[in-house]
């Protein structure tokens, strides 16, 4: 009569995940990005202890699943964090240019190496590894962004890795389409090289700014100027703007442009429109809501998908994910940032806190899912442990180090 139904049980445990997970911390810290580690390994074990459970979704077998459920997730996250930015003045933002120019390139390049070199990757494996993980995250690194909109007073180190966080995502999108090249085409270049350069790097990138920027500025018509006597923005309706982001990111993929740029740069133009408007901090509020959701589920399927890829782990693809969150991201940004004007202490603060996280997630199940990789159980495993890693490592150390040595805006 009584019947473990696999549905009834997975809804009542990720319920069950998802609120010890988010109140366990408050006896440590009282942070939310402690819980995105306990997410990952109550995933894990519900998924591996609770009888009932459905069958863990194993990326390598079905991708596109991840590649969906992750997609969306950074997009809000995206959108959230262009939001959030207060002030665009350039100065402010030379720490973020030397991150993405230098920081980004340079780690891939450090990465593939320690892939082919470390871990035993093809040459192709290896550079999609590092694409995948180089970039920082926009959507776990919530406790060391800048504050909701309105909020003002940009702390330096917070508006650096907020900034770096919500482009880089979006930017390491060629280095994903190279590591595809050379696994379809070897390792004679050829003439996809020169496409590589002309399309994947200049016309995308350039695509998803100029299209971000201009749907961002329309959106802000249509939200706060027409009609004027009856806009959108006296009303709750969040939901109208971020239809509008999945209208940008939709309408400049079809054009082949990169849209998590094109999301990013419609968050910070349409920030800009009737800049002290009350209903930035009510969108702001709305879309945090729907990433914190998105979120934790993804998590919590991360963690279930761990134990099997447990058996392929070996200590060196551990040893590249923990070079890479204590060597490789703080040395290279240590470096990149010379010449930034940040005091030594927020120096070494951005550097270190490079979270990796959904994006990574995104970018490899992206790259599985259209091409079959030599080493793609190998790359999962990866990236699986190194996100388990980054969100201990950061989520317990973030909060506690930002405030003590982080100083206020100048």
């Amino acid at each position: 009569m009584f019947e473990l139904n696999g549905y009834d049980v997975l809804l009542t445990t990720v319920g069950c995940c998802v609120i010890v997970a988010l109140w366990l911390p408050r006896f440590v810290s009282g942070r939310e990005p402690a819980a995105a580690a306990l997410l990952i390994l109550a995933g894990a074990a519900a998924f591996s202890f609770i009888p009932g459970m459905p069958a863990a979704l194993d990326p390598t077998s079905s991708p596109r699943i991840w590649e969906v459920a992750t997609e969306l997730t950074v997009i809000v996250a995206l959108f959230g964090a262009g939001l959030r930015i207060d002030n665009i003045a350039t100065a402010n933002w030379r720490p973020t240019w030397r991150l993405l120019v230098l920081a980004l390139p340079l780690t891939v390049l450090a990465l593939a190496w320690i892939g082919w070199a470390v871990a035993g990757l093809t040459l192709a494996g290896a550079v999609l590894l590092a694409a995948v993980l180089s970039p920082t995250d926009p959507v776990l690194a919530g406790d060391l962004q800048v504050g909701p909109p309105l909020e003002g007073g940009e702390q330096p180190v917070r508006l650096a890795l907020t900034t770096e966080a919500g482009l880089n995502d979006g930017l390491a999108f060629p280095f994903v389409l190279l590591g595809l090249a050379i696994a379809v085409n070897g390792l004679t270049p050829g003439s996809w090289v020169l496409e590589w350069l002309a399309v994947d790097v200049l016309y995308r990138i350039a695509v998803g700014a100029g299209s971000g920027a201009a749907l961002g500025w329309l959106l802000g018509k249509i939200v706060f100027a027409i009609p004027r006597d009856n806009s959108l923005a006296r009303t709750e309706s969040g939901v109208v703007a971020l239809a509008g982001v999945l209208v940008c990111y939709g309408a400049t993929e079809l054009v082949q442009g990169y849209g998590f740029v094109a999301v990013f740069t419609a968050g910070l133009v349409l920030r800009r429109a009737e800049h002290q408007h009350e209903f930035h901090r009510r969108l702001h509020g709305f879309s945090e809501a729907i990433e914190h959701a998105l979120t934790a589920a993804v998590l919590i399927m991360l963690g279930g998908a761990l134990p099997s890829l447990w058996p392929v782990l070996e200590w060196r693809y551990l040893a590249v994910g923990l070079l890479l969150l204590i060597v490789v991201r703080p040395a290279i940004g240590w470096l990149s940032l010379a010449g930034a004007r940040l005091p030594l202490h927020e120096r070494a603060l951005v550097a270190f806190y490079g979270i990796r996280g959904i994006g990574s997630i995104y970018y490899l199940s992206y790259a599985t899912a259209r091409v079959e990789m030599v080493n793609e159980p190998q790359l999962w495993a990866m990236v699986g442990y190194t996100i388990l890693a980054s969100t201990v490592l950061h989520g317990f150390t973030s909060g506690p180090l930002m405030d003590r040595f982080s100083e206020p805006a100048r």
